[in-house]
């Protein structure tokens, strides 16, 4: 059996140009990098303002387990069913970070025959759109120590920097660090820490940004820290958005590749959804929504996290209206949830199935509530059995909702024409009424329990008086009226990321809140919630490597 980079580096790519000739763009609006990758160009918008939007379709999932979905899989493969079918459809998918490719987790361009490609440069650098982001992030951290250092004329309290500097890789020993040390020429001591690219503000900002003015506008509004006086000071009074924006100016621009079938694919952004808003960016969604009858797109991990924030904040901010959502699931996911540890799900456990098939009852229903039709995609393992398959089938009709066996690991477009026509069906049977989940003008902590309520099943949110004393601080600056963008565990519907299937009789506790006016939203941090990773005790890296003619082995 083939590896997935073996699948990968045995692919007949089409040349990019011959790709983006086919979506009708002309070559002036391609920037090439290479042979089989491309940026597509700001003059390109304009050009297709009057046409018509397709149809936006989302693609989630049920909680993360350790034996891995295959959310971005199916989104590929429903993307190659539909083309293989007859019809346009554009892909727009989120950038990997270089942390969970060296880390634990993996890439982000599929599996089996449903990827994209070239896969080894998508999961590496790409075309440098995390450098460029991390740069630009940086560059406003040392600017900040320089103004210190200088004379600091906005009397920023050392104290009180609240933003940090960032690297796109698993590093823990960089979450909490000293800078300035070595005497007077090296600027002032104080306490610093990095997160991961992927959870910095400018990541989120790329991704929400719809031009260039806009861009520049929202670095401008980037809360920094606080004066000595207790005044905020923004990165605006720091006078480096225009350098900061140059250097995402090439950055800013979706990437055009394509599937294994020749399907066209923008890959753009990459903020993670148990830390950040975790979708791809507006300016991709939208392009690719011009490009094609049919847009196909992903959100993070599992509909608690990625697809909640799809909907109220992505959605909200750019106008979007999504018309149907197709929910991932596996057989060896809901065993997982129903206590079966990871070595056994492959065995045979109807029994356990049956029990942890609830946690995916929550996400039809959580789905629902934002007025989308839903179609349940059962990703087939080859190992899975036809009872296992059946209990999946019987469970989904109680809810009212299609259900598609799909085999797209395996057989790549081929294998998801049956979840590909059910979609369509949907989309024009549905009636879909998009409407987000809250009123943003409602509360910090009334946004916070409604989500805990009717999306986590929460009986209810406690806040730490840290987490009150910032709510407090956040909406006296004005910006209680925004979307909140919760940090939680990816594996479980509660804060606890042991709580598997439905859990119940529990609460969420919001720890610290952060603000994050230069995206537009304020983030609640739950659980013990990291913003920047440790690698795990085997990282992936130790499985990469690179041979004297440049052929990269061991990525997937």
């Amino acid at each position: 059996m083939l590896t997935d980079i073996e699948i990968a580096q045995s692919a007949k790519m089409k040349p990019i140009m011959e790709i983006a000739r086919d979506l009708g763009i002309d070559e002036e609006d391609v920037e090439l990098y290479g042979r089989y990758k491309a940026k597509l160009s700001e003059q390109l918008y304009k050009k297709l303002d009057k046409k018509d939007d397709g149809k936006l379709i989302l693609v989630t999932a049920v909680n993360p387990t350790p034996a891995g979905e295959g959310k971005t899989t199916v989104s590929v493969g429903l993307a190659q069913a539909m083309n293989k079918s007859g019809r346009n459809a554009v892909l727009a998918l989120r950038e990997p970070s270089l942390g969970p490719v060296f880390g634990i987790k993996g890439g982000a361009a599929g599996g089996g025959y449903s990827q994209v490609v070239p896969m080894e440069d998508i999961n590496l650098h790409f075309t440098g759109d995390m450098h460029a982001i991390t740069a630009a992030n940086n560059l406003l951290c040392a600017a900040i120590d320089n103004h210190i250092h200088q004379g600091n004329e906005l009397d920023i309290d050392v104290r009180r920097i609240i933003f940090k500097r960032c690297l796109d890789m698993n590093d823990r020993a960089l979450r909490n660090i000293v800078v300035g040390m070595g005497g007077k020429l090296n600027g002032y001591p104080r306490e610093e820490g990095f997160q991961i690219t992927v959870a910095s503000e400018i990541m989120a900002i790329l991704c929400l940004a719809s031009d260039l003015t806009d861009l520049k506008k929202r670095i401008s509004n980037i809360l920094i820290g606080y004066s000595r006086s207790n005044k905020p000071v923004y990165a605006g009074e720091l006078g480096v958005q225009g350098a900061m924006t140059a250097l995402l100016k090439d950055a800013l621009k979706p990437n055009l590749v394509q599937t294994l079938e020749n399907t066209p694919a923008l890959i753009h952004g990459g903020p993670f959804a148990n830390i950040a808003h975790g979708c791809n960016s507006v300016r991709a969604t939208k392009l690719a929504l011009k490009l094609g009858d049919y847009c196909i797109t992903e959100a993070g991990f599992g509909s608690d996290l990625g697809a909640e924030k799809f909907f109220d904040i992505k959605c909200r901010f750019a106008g979007l209206k999504p018309s149907c959502v197709v929910l991932v699931a596996t057989a060896r996911a809901l065993k997982y949830n129903g206590g079966v540890p990871k070595n056994e799900l492959l065995n045979e456990n109807d029994e356990a199935l049956k029990k942890g098939i609830v946690n995916l009852g929550v996400h039809i229903e959580n789905m629902k509530k934002f007025g989308v039709p839903v179609v349940v995609a059962i990703n087939r393992h080859r190992k899975d059995r036809e009872s296992e398959i059946q209990i999946i089938e019987d469970y989904c009709r109680k809810y009212d909702v299609p259900v598609s066996m799909t085999e797209i690991f395996k057989k790549g477009g081929e294998g998801g024409i049956d979840l590909a026509d059910k979609v369509v069906d949907a989309i024009e049977n549905g009636k879909a009424d998009f409407k987000p989940l809250y009123d943003e003008r409602r509360s910090i902590k009334e946004k916070l329990e409604i989500i805990a309520k009717e999306i986590y099943r929460a009986d209810g949110v406690d806040f730490t008086p840290d987490a009150l004393k910032n709510i407090s601080e956040i909406e006296s600056l004005g910006y209680g009226n925004i979307p909140v963008c919760v940090a939680k565990t990816q594996y479980s519907l509660s804060d606890d990321p042991a709580k598997l299937g439905k859990p119940e009789n529990f609460r969420i506790t919001v720890r610290e809140l952060k603000l994050s006016s230069g995206a537009g939203f304020v983030v609640a941090l739950t659980g013990s919630i990291l913003t920047m990773p440790g690698l795990p005790k085997v990282p992936s890296a130790l499985n990469i490597d690179c041979d004297g003619d440049g052929n990269i082995t061991g990525l997937f």
